[in-house]
């Protein structure tokens, strides 16, 4: 769904990770983006399709003059949008923050944007270090749709209850097996699942649906808001 929004929060390790071969310095950066032309985080080659990751990957290594592969907190589907998607690269030299962050969005399009950059230790890895995941769904809850927010706010027409909508989410709280919630083509090795806090609050006409997982499963949260 194009007005769903991710972020991730990450904590240091006692674990290493190793750095890439030649490579001496671990570089994280947040990322924000609209996905509305993209076909989600995650490089493809069959089919050969714009993603995230493929643009990000191209301009990071214009500014390292090598190429680095990157590792995020959590991929996003395609349409999806983050405001603080965690992400980190190995680099044979550190350009600092101002590179990082300028360099590398010149070299973006710009619905792409890095928003901060820090050189950190290799105890941090973008997806094993992360504490949570957490996306936002938004609902336009009005008589007429917004001309101005098409494809960016689901609309739905009925007046929404969404004190009893959050009443009925909180059964979704702990640890549980979603297989009734995950894609066929789901990948995980298990449907099991911690929700930490799933919240549903009106803002003014909008609905507001967050969820916070260590976690999610593909069309996870996509299948929980019925979107």
């Amino acid at each position: 769904m194009p007005n769903q929004s991710t972020g991730a929060s990450v904590s240091q390790s006692a674990r290493n990770y190793p750095l890439a071969p030649d490579c001496h310095y671990r570089i994280a950066l947040v990322v924000e983006y609209d996905g509305s032309a993209y076909h989600g985080w995650q490089a493809q080659k069959k089919p050969a399709v714009a993603t995230v990751q493929q643009a990000l990957e191209h301009a990071v290594s214009s500014v390292a003059a090598r190429p680095v592969s990157l590792y995020c907190a959590g991929r996003t589907d395609a349409g999806v949008h983050a405001t603080g998607q965690v992400v980190h690269f190995d680099s044979p030299v550190d350009r600092g923050e101002k590179a990082w962050t300028m360099g590398v969005n010149s070299n973006l399009p710009r619905s792409i944007r890095v928003t901060f950059a820090r050189a950190v230790g290799n105890e941090f890895h973008a997806r094993h270090t992360a504490l949570f995941r957490r996306y936002e769904y938004w609902i336009e809850n009005t008589s007429i749709a917004s001309a101005l927010h098409h494809g960016r706010l689901t609309w739905f027409r009925p007046e929404l209850d969404h004190l009893a909508m959050h009443k009925e989410a909180q059964s979704l709280l702990g640890e549980q097996d979603f297989t009734s919630f995950q894609a066929a083509a789901c990948q995980s090795r298990t449907p099991m699942r911690n929700v930490q806090a799933i919240a549903v609050d009106r803002i003014g006409t909008r609905i507001r649906i967050t969820v916070q997982a260590n976690a999610f499963l593909l069309h996870m949260v996509r299948n929980i808001v019925g979107a």
